[in-house]
């Protein structure tokens, strides 16, 4: 982290975008509190305020991802401009469905089974596997290994009696790792 200190913005931004993760995490500890900054402004929309944050964390990924200095622009500006762009987005699918009829929804898997179809348009796909991937990491560095693999176990529906055979413990154990995790992911963000 100390040698980032001594690096342009502009390094920084090619090292994250070329896989270093602290350089990652250098530029969005950086730019968090004006996501929240920029969350508060819509404190009274519907939206929680986390709900907020983390949208306008998708906005800053999103910014740190396709940021080119060559077109002149100073990344604070370019980043505000995707972090704002994120928030109302967000704001304006909140206001669309809250229009829809309650008869007229369909669940998604079933618009899936009806369709055939399972494709993401190229920005949501982007943006989600960016959240995964950030997450991901995270969380492989908040969990140890045996709670990584009790998250992967519970996360496909095992029981608690189930994951405790597979590991190789009792269920009060597989428990207790569950309580920790989901401890660590309240603090989770990115």
């Amino acid at each position: 982290m100390k040698m980032l200190k001594n690096l342009t913005e502009t390094e920084i931004l090619s090292l994250s975008k070329e896989g270093d993760n602290e350089a990652l995490t250098f530029i969005i500890t950086r730019y968090r509190t004006a996501v929240e900054a920029l969350a508060s402004k819509y404190s009274s929309s519907e939206i929680e305020r986390e709900d907020l944050i983390q949208e306008g964390m998708i906005g800053l990924l999103a910014a740190i991802k396709s940021f080119d200095y060559r077109k002149g622009t100073a990344f604070s500006t370019y980043c505000y401009t995707c972090i704002n762009n994120s928030l109302q987005t967000a704001l304006r699918k909140v206001n669309r469905q809250k229009d829809v009829p309650r008869g007229n929804v369909i669940p998604l898997e079933e618009w899936f089974a009806e369709t055939g179809s399972t494709s993401l348009s190229a920005e949501d796909s982007f943006l989600a596997q960016e959240s995964v991937s950030v997450l991901t990491q995270q969380l492989q560095n908040e969990l140890s290994e045996f709670e990584n693999n009790v998250l992967r176990l519970h996360m496909i529906g095992c029981s608690y009696s189930e994951i405790a055979d597979k590991l190789s413990k009792n269920p009060k154990a597989i428990d207790n790792a569950l309580q920790r995790i989901r401890k660590k992911l309240k603090v989770v963000s990115f």
